[in-house]
């Protein structure tokens, strides 16, 4: 069974109900102090940690006077507007006696689904991290529409979990785990301690998205396992409204574990490798023996560009005799990458006008 102490990255959801007071609207400010407290100590044992944070709108309605009731779409973006700047503040007054920095990332689901955004926010989350920040992800529901909605922080933490190679995600929930049936109404349900593959079986028990016991229901929760476990990352269901939830899971607390069967940088090189890609990049004998080292793919490297591709496109990279070494996700356009071949990365601005990344193909975006 997985630790969560053994994680190099970890991912944790916050539900609104562990973060707001259902009655009163307020924040629930030892609770918040408690995880704070937690992420510090994490921290400190070298661990990277990204929060998945709902709450938005439930503070922001409190604010604004709004019913508890299901809001239309203007009044939800509204009551974001307003919570997410609270739902900040808070983390940042949690965190800061830690001296821990806070960053604000606010993500719809056209980020994920678009190569360009998509490289985006990695790449900003990848720098926030290497900065020592803890980033704070909530959906923007100020601007998304239905049609741009995760509509639920599970999949949107699996999302980010995957995004970022986290290699564990825990989502604190108001339920203790993964039941064969709804515990409330079933006395013979019995709760999974580990659970190594998603079978037709598991996914019969899960029910529909609506009849779990949080927002979404277990069917959400186990979209996210499924997501989260074939891009490398543990997952782990437990109860989130102990105050410090995650030294009470290390200590034993009940839970769920999905296993992942890969780590999370091979199950990304998979991924990519799986891709059809756009177009070639060729390199010289230097840039070869430099990529099979393990290095990114530098513009200096490149001899020749073919193909019309998109900055996040998917790129087949040749030797200089034509030999297929692998593929990467290329960080320019196709034009732009035949503009700045064979020039040295301190060159880039001069000859595309704007500031550009050092890497054609980072390491991390490639598969040989």
């Amino acid at each position: 069974m997985a630790t969560l102490t053994a994680a190099r990255r970890l991912v944790v959801k916050i539900g609104s109900a562990l973060l707001v007071d259902r009655n009163s609207g307020d924040l629930r400010a030892e609770w918040l102090h408690s995880l704070a407290a937690d992420v510090a100590w994490l921290k400190g044992l070298g661990m990277d940690v990204i929060l998945v944070s709902s709450g938005s709108i439930a503070l922001g309605r409190g604010v604004l006077g709004l019913p508890r009731t299901a809001l239309p779409l203007e009044q939800s973006q509204a009551a974001a507007a307003v919570g997410q700047i609270r739902l900040a503040r808070a983390y940042e007054e949690a965190l800061a006696p830690h001296r821990i920095t806070t960053a604000q990332v606010l993500v719809t689901l056209e980020d994920s689904e678009d190569r360009r955004r998509y490289l985006n926010s990695r790449a900003t989350l990848e720098t926030l991290l290497g900065l020592g920040a803890v980033p704070i992800v909530n959906e923007n529901d100020t601007v998304a529409t239905d049609e741009i909605r995760y509509g639920d922080n599970d999949r949107l933490a699996a999302q980010i979990a995957v995004t970022v190679g986290a290699d564990q995600l825990i989502l604190l929930s108001d339920v203790d785990g993964f039941y064969t049936g709804n515990p409330s109404d079933d006395p013979e349900a019995t709760r999974f301690d580990v659970i190594d593959r998603i079978t037709p079986e598991i996914v019969a028990m899960a029910g529909d998205a609506g009849s779990g016991l949080s927002k979404g229901g277990m069917k959400t929760k186990l979209m996210a396992a499924q997501m989260a476990t074939a891009g490398g990352c543990a997952m782990a269901i437990t109860e989130g409204s102990p105050l410090n939830p995650l030294k009470t899971l290390e200590n034993g607390a009940n839970c769920t574990w999905f296993t992942a069967t890969l780590d999370p940088q091979a199950a990304r090189k998979r991924w990519i490798a799986a891709m059809k890609p756009r177009g070639e990049i060729t390199v010289d004998a230097g840039a070869a023996r430099a990529l099979e080292g393990g290095k990114s793919l530098l513009p200096a490297g490149v001899t020749s560009v073919t193909g019309d591709f998109g900055r996040g496109d998917p790129v087949a990279i040749l030797g200089p005799d034509g030999r297929r070494l692998g593929q990467g996700l290329c960080r320019y356009t196709g034009n732009e990458a035949r503009a700045i071949r064979g020039r040295q990365s301190s060159d880039i601005e001069a000859t595309l006008g704007y500031p550009g990344r050092a890497a054609l193909i980072h390491r991390d975006d490639m598969a040989l």
